[in-house]
């Protein structure tokens, strides 16, 4: 049976809590709605970040991806929160109010 010494067991610690420490966390990025725009417009995300938006209008709003691949409709003082998952560009508009529109820039 092989026994490691004290710089040995130092290294491995060293080691292992080096790679977890280089590990970023996930972020919550917050949009708000206000006169009836999304504020920032643009944003840039990373794979497993949330987008959360908060609706400070006094009508309701939508957040609806533009290829139809999510849609959630924010009542007056509510949020949505979304997950994004995948690199690329996620555009989108308020279904009931179209001249509003956002852009989410996803990167690794």
């Amino acid at each position: 049976m092989r026994k490691l010494n004290l710089a040995g067991i130092a290294l491995l610690f060293v080691g292992g809590f080096s790679a977890v420490a280089s590990t970023a966390a996930a972020e919550v990025i917050r949009v708000d709605i206000n006169k009836m725009a999304y504020s920032p417009a643009t944003i840039n995300a990373h794979i497993g970040d949330e987008i959360e938006w908060t609706n400070n209008d006094i009508v309701d709003h939508s957040v609806t991806e533009k290829d139809g691949k999510f849609e959630k409709i924010i009542p007056v003082k509510g949020k949505a929160v979304i997950a994004v998952k995948n690199e690329g560009i996620i555009d989108y508009y308020c279904k009931f109010h179209p001249n509003m529109d956002g852009k989410i820039n996803v990167s690794k």
